[in-house]
């Protein structure tokens, strides 16, 4: 699945050009990389969101084309910053 739209199923980021425009002003990173909206994300893979001053980094569980929204939670697990 395309990385603007993981963003926006999992309720990382609220609509897909939001997503879109963020990783092409490189605030998205995915395993410590910019990565343009188009690259596919895999369970594993750490994704990194710049949202103004504040950093949420998450890791990716399981990979859903669609989601109720009560289940989004369950597509990503917080990792604590260091």
């Amino acid at each position: 699945m395309r990385l603007d739209k993981y963003l926006k199923v999992s309720r990382l980021i609220k609509r897909r050009t939001v997503a879109n425009e963020a990783c092409d002003h490189a605030r998205v990173t995915v395993n410590g990389k910019p990565a343009k909206a188009s690259y596919d994300v895999k369970i594993g893979d750490r994704i990194t969101i710049q949202f103004g001053t504040r950093q949420l980094t998450v890791e990716v569980l399981d990979v859903a084309e669609s989601v109720r929204k009560d289940d989004a939670a369950a597509l990503w697990r917080e990792i604590p910053q260091e």
